[in-house]
């Protein structure tokens, strides 16, 4: 069994999320909250600058710049591009401080309530997971793969890591219940870590219940590539809830609904996010599955 030796926990990935940012200034403040006995804790500001305009990137999302293509391309020099080589180069695999556990720190305007985004299905992290889902009841855990390709996602650079994303809560609004439970959360990621190293980790259910990303869906749009409906008002706020062929989807501007045409039962999560917008997407599908741990 590999001890975990050094755990990153970083916020401010985009900077008008602040939930994550006020937790970091707050650990790093009180470094103590965050220390174990068998490993070292770091703190990490992911993107400081869009933190000071309060805006979630200042050139391009920092969440999907860490594909190994991507960090190897010297041309590449937008702030985002930069950042994230320079975290790479500490908390990456061969970095100044090498870490081999990074939690990243996000919130949604979709209703995600509390929400662990898996890096990897690797036992660690689908074990942490489990151990998370009966720590609260309102843990739900988001899988996501590409084929054949890495991930742009910050939390990929260590061989564990996970994203905690809590929400709903507006950009750039902080939400007390939320900022308590994600440090309850992180608190309990470390407590489980350090219990795992010590060989002694808490019993957890043989399976695991996982949402796995299949598809994301754009919002209805005309030739000129304008928005033509909305999210139908009985899936807004439905994150994780059964979406069956037939159930409405969208809503026009002029009142018509449109229903999901597809043939199998999915489930939406992001629904309506503000950040993906711009995305072009409106919700995520997923399927709902359960794993063997």
């Amino acid at each position: 069994m590999k001890k975990i030796e050094r755990v990153a926990i970083v916020g401010g990935t985009h900077g008008n999320e602040l939930t994550g940012i006020y937790l970091v200034k707050k650990f790093e403040r009180s470094p103590n909250l965050i220390q174990r006995p068998s490993f070292e804790t770091l703190t990490l500001l992911a993107n400081p600058k869009a933190y000071e305009i309060g805006k979630r990137y200042v050139d391009t999302d920092l969440n999907r710049c860490f594909l190994r293509q991507d960090l190897e391309n010297s041309s590449l020099s937008s702030y985002e591009a930069q950042r994230a080589k320079e975290i790479y180069g500490k908390f990456g695999s061969g970095g100044s401080h090498q870490a081999d556990l990074v939690v990243d720190l996000h919130s949604s305007t979709a209703n995600m309530e509390l929400t662990i985004i898996l890096a990897s299905k690797q036992p660690f992290n689908l074990q942490l997971a489990a151990y998370l889902t009966s720590f609260h009841s309102k843990v739900k855990v988001l899988y996501s793969t590409t084929r054949n390709q890495g991930t742009p996602h910050l939390d990929s650079i260590c061989e564990f890591g996970c994203t905690v994303e809590v929400g709903a809560v507006a950009q750039g609004v902080l939400d007390a219940t939320l900022f308590q439970q994600t440090e309850e959360l992180v608190q309990a990621i470390l407590d489980y870590t350090e219990a795992y190293n010590q060989g002694t980790p808490p019993p957890v259910r043989d399976t695991l219940t996982v949402y796995h990303s299949i598809q994301t869906i754009d919002y209805p749009r005309n030739e000129f590539g304008e928005i033509q409906a909305m999210i139908h008002p009985q899936l807004q706020f439905r994150d994780y809830e059964a979406l069956h062929p037939g159930d409405l989807m969208f809503l026009t501007f002029d009142g018509q609904a449109i229903a999901y045409e597809g043939e199998a039962t999915v489930y939406p999560v992001f629904i309506n996010e503000a950040a993906y917008y711009e995305k072009g997407v409106a919700m995520c599908l997923t399927e709902k599955q359960e794993v063997t741990i």
